[in-house]
C-alpha cells in the first residue's frame, strides 16, 4: 500500500488539489503496477506565516 504525503502551503483550491492527487494516484499505479484502490494520497496544507524559506515567511513575500 503506498502513502503518499505531499505538503503545500495553502492556497489551491479543492478542484487543484483533486486533480493532482488523481495524477499521483495514476503514476504509481501506472509506474508501480499497484491498484489504484490501494493507493493513499495525503495533502498537508501549511498557512503561510508558518512555512519559512531563506528565513523568509511566505506570507511576507
Amino acid at each position: 500500500m503506498p502513502l503518499v504525503h505531499i505538503d503545500l502551503v495553502a492556497g489551491r483550491s479543492d478542484e487543484q488539489l483533486k486533480a493532482m492527487m488523481t495524477d499521483v494516484t495514476t503514476a504509481i499505479e501506472k509506474h508501480i503496477g499497484v491498484p489504484r484502490e490501494n493507493v493513499k494520497v495525503v495533502v498537508n496544507e501549511m498557512q503561510p506565516n508558518r512555512f519559512m524559506d531563506g528565513g523568509v515567511l511566505r506570507s511576507e513575500k
